[in-house]
């Protein structure tokens, strides 16, 4: 049995994905399990011992249409018996396709070409904590379970030598993982129209810091922003600049995951640190910007070991009759509207529950 499930989307959603491939491994264990992403994402999925192969989709496959031609060809070769496509899209149809495998799964709605010979919904409203994320990606593959249990979370599998690796980074940092309780902060998004208000996260972190004098917090950004981080620190007050620690920085996205290991927990914009941090099994207060839909991206969220906040919470009018298109333009006016104060007590409330039942 070969089986080839396709992702190609941004680290999420790769995450998220996975999941296909972790359940598939119950029910054929035997079987090839392969996966297809972008190259970018696969620092999240190394190491799974459910898949067999990891095959990378490249710019170049998306720019070339020869590249994308003889991408295909060897995607023909491989004979799959069952393709699951979890993307939808015009690239990933025409893999499956074209790739002639007997059983062809993708989302109904999103079907191209008649890409897919077994079909399936891509629902629009939540019908559990889970997620529509969560909830469509079952939809893929539960029917092919054979009764065997489905295991709905995603994960990440560091190997014990990448968790010492994190440990020691902390240690030649000067900081004790094992008596200090370290916040993780989700800076920016991957984009401006993603990022909560720089105001306004400056606001979080004093409370944060007026409220937990001993909580170490750091940042999550990439190298090339961290004159962006040290403009952020120095707008905080004293008490939030003696918390955070810029230094404490992963160089890569696996090497964010082994730092992220040790945190206590993680808060700040929804993106793939966010999914890491909950395939990391560890607590999320998640800030979401308006024009993507909660419900579908704010997994797992109970109230308790995950929390998430979004503008319509608040203000469920100003989202009436209005267009995703409309608040993706107009996106500093609602994130604007999203203030501290809404939800500043909740979140601290939040910490308080988690770092006091932490490993310190």
């Amino acid at each position: 049995m070969k089986i080839l499930v396709i992702q190609q989307k941004m680290i999420g959603d790769v995450l998220i994905s996975s999941i296909i491939c972790n359940n598939l491994r119950k029910a054929y264990p035997d079987a090839q399990i392969d996966y297809l992403v972008n190259s970018f994402t696969i620092p999240v999925i190394i190491n799974n011992p459910n898949i067999s192969n990891i095959i990378q989709f490249t710019n170049e496959h998306k720019k070339s249409k020869l590249a994308f031609l003889k991408f295909i060809q060897q995607i023909r070769k491989e004979k799959y018996n069952i393709v699951l496509d979890a993307y939808g899209k015009l690239e990933s149809c025409l893999i499956t396709y074209f790739s002639g495998a007997p059983q062809r799964i993708g989302y109904g709605e999103k079907d191209k070409f008649f890409a897919y010979n077994h079909k399936v919904a891509h629902p629009n409203k939540k019908e559990t904590y889970q997620g529509l994320a969560i909830e469509r990606r079952l939809n893929l593959f539960s029917f092919l379970m054979q009764k065997h249990q489905i295991d709905s979370y995603p994960h990440i599998f560091l190997s014990e030598k990448e968790i010492a690796e994190g440990a020691e980074f902390f240690k030649s940092q000067n900081l004790d993982i094992e008596n200090t309780k370290i916040i993780m902060i989700s800076v920016l998004g991957s984009e401006d129209n993603k990022t909560y208000p720089i105001a306004y996260l400056i606001e979080l972190l004093n409370s944060i810091a007026a409220h937990y004098k001993e909580v170490v917090i750091l940042f999550n950004y990439m190298p090339s922003q961290k004159l962006k981080m040290e403009n952020i620190v120095s707008q905080c007050n004293s008490e939030a600049k003696s918390r955070i620690n810029l230094e404490i920085n992963g160089q890569d996205l696996r090497s964010l995951i082994k730092i992220l290991y040790h945190c206590d927990l993680l808060i700040g914009n929804d993106g793939g640190a966010v999914n890491i941090a909950k395939a990391l099994n560890k607590p999320t207060f998640t800030l979401f910007y308006a024009w993507i839909d909660k419900d579908s991206w704010s997994i797992f969220e109970d109230g308790k070991l995950h929390k998430a906040v979004h503008l319509k919470d608040f203000e469920p009018e100003n989202f009436k009759n209005i267009s995703r298109k409309k608040l993706k333009k107009e996106y500093q006016q609602f994130y604007q509207k999203l203030k501290p104060d809404l939800f500043q007590n909740e979140m601290i409330h939040f910490i308080k529950n988690h770092i006091e039942n932490s490993h310190v």
